[in-house]
């Protein structure tokens, strides 16, 4: 059967939507489709958008999570905890944790877990920032792995604790109200709030 040439623009813009995580071959050509119902300047506006995403979302200089700032608002947030750092591994899992309105606290973001089978170690992670940053900040009292219940999360809460081995403050981890093998971004938000209530000491 032909491929009509008036369809391929819609095929490359739903090709874009499929690369997404998540989003399927018909869901991207939908989407495609829904955007030509669109009005000019929501096109402009969305097209706007993307095009600077790149240029003005970065890394916060303190705990990795996006901003347009140097400093992210809850690094820079006064009402925050700063006694209580959040370790996480991206920023899903700061949404998922922020949606439960229960940790006042504030994070560090790993950018993934130590994961030998898929080539990442701890180098390729934000984990010296995170030493340097307990270590050189004595309002820090108390360090939360909030990390994927997997062996490649116990791994890297294990590694940690080695690292902050020594340093005065408290390592906790979520309570295993969270089931073994289930990312923090998937868990819902009553179960992730109490886990984070009822966190405990890290025990190697």
């Amino acid at each position: 059967m032909d491929n009509p040439q008036s369809l391929k623009f819609i095929n490359d813009l739903a090709s874009y939507f499929n690369a997404l995580p998540g989003v399927g071959r018909k869901t991207a050509q939908r989407y495609a489709l829904q955007l030509l119902k669109q009005d000019d300047d929501f096109l402009k506006g969305f097209g706007k958008t993307l095009a600077e995403l790149k240029s003005n979302i970065h890394e916060c200089k303190i705990c990795h999570n996006l901003t347009e700032l140097e400093i992210c608002s809850v690094c820079s947030s006064p009402s925050r905890n700063g006694e209580l750092i959040c370790v996480v591994e991206d920023i899903r899992d700061v949404l998922a944790i922020e949606n439960t309105h229960q940790f006042r606290g504030k994070y560090h973001i790993l950018g993934g877990v130590i994961s030998p089978m898929d080539g990442v170690g701890p180098t390729d992670l934000n984990i010296e920032s995170l030493i340097d940053r307990v270590k050189n900040n004595p309002e820090i009292k108390e360090v939360l792995l909030a990390l994927r219940i997997t062996m490649e999360g116990d791994t890297t809460n294990f590694f940690l604790y080695k690292k902050l081995n020594g340093v005065d403050v408290k390592i906790t981890t979520i309570a295993r109200g969270v089931s073994f093998g289930e990312q923090i971004e998937y868990t819902d938000e009553v179960t992730l709030a109490k886990s984070i209530l009822n966190r405990v000491p890290y025990e190697s």
